[in-house]
């Protein structure tokens, strides 16, 4: 049972999906139904337009993404990759067993490497060119959050990007009433609109860049009632 929300400010509720004991089932279901919200709501798009940022004119990249769910995102990324002639190779990180096995079923491409993880506890011998997010930073808290804006940095060769949800008044009982209606998974039906509560606004995400000493991104706002924010360790065009 959600708590009564104020979306003037941030909750600090936990979604059901940060639970250590749901059904593998459940889990799937989740990731199934989130899919199609992602791409009914140009969440892909959204995601493929951060990439493209930082790719440049390159031919070859390496692309890794915290919080990797069943790799759909990174899928996405690789058809476009194929498409235009882009050598691809990826990296996903997911702290759930389940996301990872989903990961490596839905997404079997050549060139990819799958770890069961914590992302802060994964090192790299090579650098990925890219690492990204999405619909993962408002799982965390501003401490964590600074942190995690820091390790991708430091981390990447080209940069990172974030998808991720505005807190919205519309935003959020427009999810309620769609998730309610369409939905079969109670972790969508509960998680879905209280993701919503759990974003930033665009002057947030600008003092979490600020405390992670960070002066290098942008932040775009984009339908529906997301940001991306890319973070270029060159010069952003």
């Amino acid at each position: 049972m959600q708590k009564t929300i104020d979306l003037q400010h941030r909750s600090n509720q936990k979604e059901l999906l940060d639970g250590d004991d749901i059904p593998f089932d459940d889990i799937i279901q989740n990731m199934r139904e989130l899919n199609i919200i992602n791409q009914w709501l140009g969440g892909h798009d959204i995601t493929l337009n951060g990439f493209k940022k930082l790719l440049g004119k390159r031919k070859m990249v390496h692309v890794c993404e915290i919080g990797c769910g069943d790799g759909n995102n990174l899928l996405q990324i690789f058809r476009w990759c194929k498409k235009n002639n882009i050598g691809f190779s990826c990296t996903g990180i997911d702290i759930k067993a389940e996301c990872i096995e989903a990961a490596k079923n839905n997404c079997a491409v050549e060139n990819a490497e799958w770890i069961e993880q914590d992302y802060k506890n994964v090192f790299f011998e090579t650098k990925p060119d890219i690492i990204f997010s999405s619909l993962f930073c408002h799982h965390f808290s501003e401490n964590e959050l600074v942190k995690q804006l820091q390790w991708m940095k430091i981390r990447s060769n080209l940069g990172f990007f974030i998808n991720d949800l505005q807190r919205n008044f519309l935003a959020y009982h427009s999810i309620k009433i769609i998730t309610r209606i369409f939905s079969s998974s109670y972790l969508v039906k509960n998680d879905a609109p209280l993701s919503v509560a759990r974003g930033f606004h665009k002057n947030e995400w600008e003092g979490l860049f600020k405390q992670a000493c960070i002066d290098n991104y942008s932040i775009e706002w984009k339908w529906a009632f997301r940001y991306l924010i890319v973070s270029s360790n060159n010069c952003i065009e």
